[in-house]
């Protein structure tokens, strides 16, 4: 019993730190900080509110309305490249030396990933909150209770530990900055072929044919429904993000052992 709470101590230690290190990163540097803030902020203010004769078209029956429509994509978009980009601050450290400095020096080298993701998820929550906030001010209409506003919530949540575990594993693997374009294009492809300015319903061609294949229009529908107070595949949504939980938590811890063997 003494050695296994003596691994949890040295478990939670390492990733305090890192958790720790990875926000102080954050707050300090604005050209970390800002842009984190000021791209959902500018996705939803050019989507909301330019866009927002989309609502007009027949057969667009989103309830709440366009800026409701609009919010849900923008706020978990906002969680998977908050995911994202913890996977840059991962490839940093390694071309700066000090993620190789923490594999000598770590006593359970399994927090470092911990650590990573709780930082990227407390970075998702200022910038979730800030959205939030602006789509509030901005008019939105919010029709789901507070059980369903919580699994909004759940659902970015997984979003961002989904996309901080492929971020942090492709990282370890390539151990290089330059690996950045090729952590963040599978994420912007993956979000940008799903339901985004109008509901699936109405996309027609190849695009309707890839949409309704994409795990992520799920989740999105999933999201727009709990805002507007009818939910729909939600248990399809949280499934599949746990399903994708575990497999980039494998494929995190694999490129944890490639960087330890890499030395």
């Amino acid at each position: 019993m003494t050695g296994i709470l003596d691994e949890l101590r040295r478990f939670a230690y390492i990733t305090r730190g890192v958790a720790w290190r990875s926000i102080h990163n954050t707050i300090v540097n604005p050209a970390i900080l800002l842009p984190s803030i000021i791209f959902p902020l500018f996705f939803l203010i050019a989507f909301a509110g330019g866009l927002s004769r989309i609502a007009d078209v027949p057969n667009f029956s989103y309830k709440p309305g366009y800026t409701a429509f609009q919010f849900v994509f923008v706020f978990l978009q906002s969680a998977a490249f908050g995911g994202v980009f913890t996977g840059f601050a991962v490839a940093r450290d390694f071309d700066s030396g000090f993620a190789r400095r923490l594999l000598l020096s770590a006593p359970r080298r399994s927090g470092i990933i911990a650590g990573y993701t709780i930082g990227a998820l407390l970075r998702w929550a200022l910038t979730g909150t800030i959205v939030t906030v602006a789509a509030l001010i901005g008019g939105m209409n919010v029709d789901g209770n507070g059980v369903q506003l919580t699994g909004l919530i759940g659902l970015g949540v997984i979003l961002n530990l989904v996309a901080a575990l492929w971020g942090c594993g492709l990282a370890m693997f390539l151990r290089t900055e330059q690996a950045g374009a090729l952590i963040q294009m599978p994420v912007f492809v993956l979000l940008f072929l799903a339901p985004v300015y109008v509901p699936l319903k109405l996309l027609t061609g190849w695009i309707h044919a890839v949409a309704s294949a994409n795990p992520v229009t799920a989740v999105l529908e999933a999201g727009r429904g709990l805002l507007a107070g009818s939910p729909v595949k939600v248990a399809i949504a949280f499934v599949a993000l746990a399903a994708a939980a575990a497999i980039f938590a494998a494929f995190a811890r694999r490129g944890l052992t490639s960087a330890e063997r890499a030395g």
